[in-house]
């Protein structure tokens, strides 16, 4: 256990004792507290810190969730968290990897997840499903939308035939940095290409893809969609108003039910057996096997 963890577990039990031992309502920033919101205080501080202690197995008690969660203003703005934790992931993968080993980088990612700080990639369990997506399609043409540290890329990129080349868009220039960094590490920097923007930035990042990278009707063979939600039925209209995908296309879409998109997957369901055939795959959301996620492959039918 690394010192600031042992402090940090040694000020939440030393407050949480405290707490329990007193009778009457506390005094904090000037408000008086019950006992019942003491209590339930100093339970939650005498839990993380023995997960803390126990090599954080529940994510849920982790003190980088609960940061996380206090930082969802901020990745809603920014898709960062606010407190350093992407620049940290590119620094840990550059030191315990072994460049030019992608196997090994996609593995400290993972163990950075676990160990260090929970990021919002798509993980080691529902990143088997996209493997297995993407080793069925034998794509060449692939857009992911949604780099943010380049971890699925990671794993696209593994699978895909030796002759494919993967365009990722990323809101964030500082995510997109990361990744580059990153995937440079992994020796993969010359099979993917970062795009900052997005779908639905008036036509910058279409454009961009059509004029600069020769996207063009028929020519997009996967699709792998981890970015806004509400974004995932949007942008899937604008890739098929321009015609890219072909019949046996494939997309791929994450956290369709944690943290949710119901648009797109009504737009599925309706479509089911006409232009789309799609299975749903029961999972669980990142690093964790609590809550419960679905991830929809989805094959185009023309």
């Amino acid at each position: 256990m690394n010192k600031p963890s042992a402090g940090l577990i040694a000020a939440l039990i030393s407050a949480a004792s405290s707490i329990l031992v007193t009778a009457r309502p506390v005094t904090v920033f000037g408000l008086r507290l019950p006992r019942p919101v003491l209590a339930a205080t100093a339970a939650l501080s005498l839990a993380i810190a023995a997960n803390e202690s126990a090599g954080k197995p529940v994510m849920f008690l982790r003190w980088s969730y609960l940061r996380f969660l206090f930082g969802l203003p901020h990745m809603g703005a920014t898709w960062q968290v606010g407190d350093g934790r992407e620049q940290a992931l590119a620094d840990y993968v550059c030191a315990h990897a072994r460049k030019g080993d992608i196997d090994d980088v996609i593995r400290a990612i993972d163990e950075f997840c676990y160990t260090k700080s929970y990021l919002i990639n798509i993980g080691d369990e529902k990143g088997m499903i996209l493997d297995r997506a993407v080793a069925a399609a034998h794509p060449h043409r692939l857009l992911e939308l949604g780099t943010y540290c380049g971890y699925s890329a990671l794993r696209i990129a593994r699978v895909m035939p030796a002759d494919a080349t993967l365009y990722s868009i990323e809101f964030n220039p500082a995510n997109a940095a990361v990744a580059r960094r990153i995937w440079d590490h992994a020796g993969i920097g010359d099979r993917v290409t970062v795009i900052v923007g997005t779908l639905g930035d008036n036509e910058h990042t279409l454009t961009a893809l059509r004029d600069t990278h020769q996207f063009a009707p028929g020519t997009l063979d996967f699709v792998f969609l981890d970015h806004e939600k509400d974004d995932y039925l949007p942008d899937l209209r604008r890739i098929l108003d321009r015609s890219w995908l072909h019949p046996g296309s494939v997309v791929v879409a994450d956290n369709v039910k944690y943290p949710g998109a119901p648009r797109y997957r009504n737009f599925m369901r309706y479509n089911e057996g006409t232009h789309w055939r799609t299975r749903e795959h029961h999972t669980h959301a990142e690093y964790q096997k609590l809550l419960k996620d679905l991830v929809l492959e989805s094959t185009y039918l023309g």
